[in-house]
């Protein structure tokens, strides 16, 4: 008798013990998000150029809301500026006459909801990919596709690397961040493993010069988000604030970054 009671026990448990549980989060005024990366590929003008602006949602929200009719531009150390025109009703601006040039300094001036959002950055060189190495038994069970992408670090010159790999199969890019505090003047290379990674599947890797502010906000931005940071329910330590605040009411300070990179890009196909 004993275990036939066990038995319809464990049979309720599994099967029949289910609740819904409702997560009512916090909510807030929205704020601005900036994504403003200037990105000048290698052997290319780098003339067009974009800046998307959207506001914060709640969490479980599907779509996110863009910024409309924003007044943005760009100026350099030159006092030369460069508008960004909102193409329709996306949130999105563009420009087409950008002129980049390597260690220039660029302000970044948006004026949003009666109010005004400034950040300033330089555009920082970046070397080209050497080559792709492949490796076909990685990961912890042997079985996984490693790419390291090599590159030959400038002697004596503090550098910094954003590296960003996607694929043509639905995973999210890898992101990841370097520098050459034990590296100098040495090649080394950027890390990307995907277990899902097939022969004849396409990766395309990027590899961004950035300044050692963005460096450490991409840093710490993906340590709040890696594995290891407790799940979308987890509190995380503090708000990642970047480079761009707001002039006119402090309190509401916008999420996101003003970057400016020279790309070199390449891409490979799994064999």
């Amino acid at each position: 008798m004993k275990k036939v009671l066990y038995l319809v026990f464990t049979f309720c448990f599994l099967f029949s013990c289910e609740d819904v549980i409702d997560v009512e989060l916090n909510e807030t005024e929205p704020r601005l998000v900036v994504e403003a990366s200037i990105n000048w590929f290698k052997n290319t003008t780098g003339n067009e150029q974009s800046i998307k602006l959207s506001l914060s949602a709640p969490f479980f929200d599907e779509t996110i809301p863009p910024a409309n009719g924003a007044l943005v531009q760009i100026v350099d150390s030159n006092n030369i500026t460069f508008n960004f025109i909102e193409d329709g009703s996306s949130g999105i601006y563009r420009n087409n006459n950008f002129i980049p040039e390597i260690d220039q300094s660029y302000s970044l001036e948006i004026n949003y909801n009666n109010e005004t959002y400034t950040a300033t950055e330089t555009l920082k060189s970046v070397v080209s990919i050497d080559y792709i190495e492949q490796i076909n038994e990685g990961g912890f069970t042997g079985e996984d596709i490693e790419l390291k992408a090599y590159y030959t670090d400038p002697i004596d010159v503090e550098n910094y690397y954003f590296f960003e790999f996607t694929s043509d199969i639905p995973v999210i890019p890898t992101l990841e961040v370097y520098d050459d505090t034990f590296t100098d003047g040495n090649q080394i290379f950027g890390f990307y493993t995907e277990e899902d990674l097939e022969s004849g599947d396409i990766v395309t890797i990027r590899n961004y010069g950035v300044t050692e502010r963005f460096y450490e906000f991409m840093f710490i931005l993906l340590q709040q988000g890696s594995d290891d940071g407790g799940g979308p329910f987890e509190t995380q330590p503090a708000t990642v604030r970047g480079n761009c605040i707001n002039v006119t009411n402090p309190d509401n300070y916008p999420f996101g970054y003003f970057r400016l990179s020279e790309v070199d890009q390449v891409t490979y196909t799994i064999e």
